[in-house]
């Protein structure tokens, strides 16, 4: 490994010596914003035929980098060199002709369009557009990509949307090929699918620059990582012979503890804080999911991990429990032995419960108001931070601070606006705001969505900290690695249907994987007993 300004020779790629020429050099690149330099003199190199990874905590400069090397912004000093030749990459459509991909984390597809017009949007010569349906169908079945050109995006999976966006790519026959956290909202069969199609690229001489939080996937998947931490780069080394936990390290210059969860008693013989019975819900949202039959009960200290690719019915199953949508009876939802299912977000909150939505912005936060006005805005009754109905500005203030403190949120202070943090410090912010208020019952939705690993390793010691103080934990959400470290019972959500929950020892990735793609979805409650033996 060579960190810092020591060198190192990277190691082979299987049993073929990587080519001595890069394809792509950084040198010294630098790119400041008002307030934070958030390249400072990075330099990396990426050889044809190499999987190279870029590792780094949130804000340590990973995205801004890639984005100059794809056209979006440009350096503010340093060079980038293309086959040993100085260029300026002024905008996208000069990466692309250059021979340089990139597919985002969050998809630029249209729903109401077909698979070919999605990709025919990408390409900016009229004469790629030629017998595009042909080509698209030849290169989904060449490097195990199936589609279907004519098919409408709104009828396709997460994963299949994905390849859309990698066949928009590969039709350009890209010589680096940037992903940015591709695997996200995959399922394990589609991670590995994926996987098998990166190789084949790369053994074909495609460069790739790989972004995640998944060290795991790192590790499997990569022969050489480059590691940012607050804008310069720490460390280069082979993920191959290093442990997740090293480089998580790393990553983010410190120890890493894992998640430690105490849990005293046992779900038979501790009392059942949250109960959901026969939930069904229609969706009042757009291409929404409609909830079936939905049960299960989680005790008092335990952490109940709800698993499933996006667009499965999560946000409607977040709207009932938090109740922003009411059940039709009361019974179906009880908290604490009383029944809830027809209360509105703050009669549920009096009794103890709180809630983290997925969207930050909007839902979780107002990005206009101050981090005070946001604490108030759902721990004003359970903090008392507005006796008699007139805000005590120090109390409300003295909270934000406390929140700011105890989850190391990087900020000017309570008076800071929401919109002025980043989307990882923002939910560590939300995150912290509902556990100091002590819930009896916690929902969580994407707790880590996008956290670096140190970010995402105190969230999760904070929500098992608060199950082992007797609070019932609900944690949806798509990373099973998070679930499987947290959680003491695990379902997956498909069609708006739940798996009965299992232990999560009782469990292994090939099912649940199969259950999150659809594969034997499970019926919902109360016709399981209908089904014959």
């Amino acid at each position: 490994m060579r960190q810092d300004s020591e060198a190192a020779e990277p190691g082979a790629r299987g049993q073929t010596p990587l080519p001595a020429a890069p394809l792509l050099e950084l040198d010294s690149i630098v790119k400041r914003f008002p307030m934070t330099v958030a390249n400072d003199g990075v330099s990396l190199s990426i050889r044809p035929g190499e999987i190279h990874a870029l590792l780094g905590e949130n804000g340590a400069g990973k995205s801004t980098l890639v984005k100059i090397i794809y056209g979006v912004l440009h350096p503010d000093a340093g060079e980038i060199r293309w086959n040993g030749e100085r260029v300026s990459i002024l905008n996208p459509a000069a990466a692309r002709a250059l021979g340089i991909g990139m597919v985002f984390q969050h998809f630029s597809v249209f729903e109401a369009l077909t698979v070919a017009e999605n990709v025919a949007l990408g390409l900016n010569d009229p004469q790629q557009r030629k017998g595009l349906r042909d080509r698209i169908a030849k290169i989904s079945e060449d490097y195990g990509l199936k589609l279907d050109p004519d098919a409408t995006v709104l009828h396709l999976s997460v994963g299949e949307r994905q390849r859309v966006e990698i066949v928009r790519c590969l039709l350009q026959n890209p010589k680096l090929l940037i992903m940015d956290e591709p695997t996200s909202v995959l399922t394990p069969q589609e991670i590995e699918r994926l996987f098998a199609t990166l190789r084949r690229l790369a053994s074909e001489g495609c460069a790739i620059l790989y972004i995640s939080h998944k060290l795991e996937e790192i590790r499997s998947l990569c022969e050489r990582a480059t590691i940012l931490r607050q804008g310069k780069v720490v460390a280069e080394c082979d993920p191959r012979q290093e442990t997740a936990k090293h480089l998580a390290e790393l990553m983010i210059g410190t120890a890493l503890r894992p998640p430690y969860h105490l849990q005293e008693e046992s779900a038979e013989t501790a009392p059942a804080r949250l109960v959901v019975d026969r939930l069904s819900v229609k969706s009042d949202r757009a291409f929404g999911v409609d909830l079936d039959g939905i049960s299960f009960s989680v005790a008092a200290g335990e952490v109940l991990g709800i698993a499933g690719i996006a667009g499965n019915g999560q946000n409607e199953l977040m709207a009932a429990l938090s109740g922003e949508t009411a059940a039709d009876r009361a019974e179906t939802i009880v908290i604490d032995g009383k029944p809830a299912g027809t209360l509105g977000p703050a009669e549920r909150r009096e009794r103890g419960a709180c809630f983290v939505p997925e969207e930050r912005h909007g839902h979780g936060a107002v990005k206009d108001m101050t981090l005070s006005e946001n604490a108030l805005l759902s721990a004003y009754r359970t903090k008392g931070l507005a006796p008699g109905g007139l805000i005590n500005m120090g109390s409300t203030i003295r909270f934000a601070a406390e929140i700011i403190k105890g989850f190391a949120v990087r900020s000017d202070g309570p008076a800071a606006e929401a919109r002025s943090l980043s989307g990882g410090n923002l939910q560590r912010f939300i995150v912290g705001r509902e556990i100091l208020q002590q819930p009896g019952i916690l929902v969580v939705a994407q707790p880590t969505w996008g956290l670096d690993a140190g970010a995402a390793a105190a969230i999760r010691q904070a929500l098992l900290d608060l199950a082992d103080k007797g609070a019932a934990v609900v944690v949806i959400s798509q990373d099973l690695d998070e679930l499987i470290e947290m959680a003491d019972q695990i379902a997956v959500i498909a069609n708006g249907r739940l798996s009965p929950p299992r232990p999560v020892a009782e469990v292994t990735i090939e099912e649940l994987g199969l259950l999150m793609g659809g594969v034997a979805a499970p019926l919902p409650q109360e016709r399981r007993n209908a089904v014959p033996a």
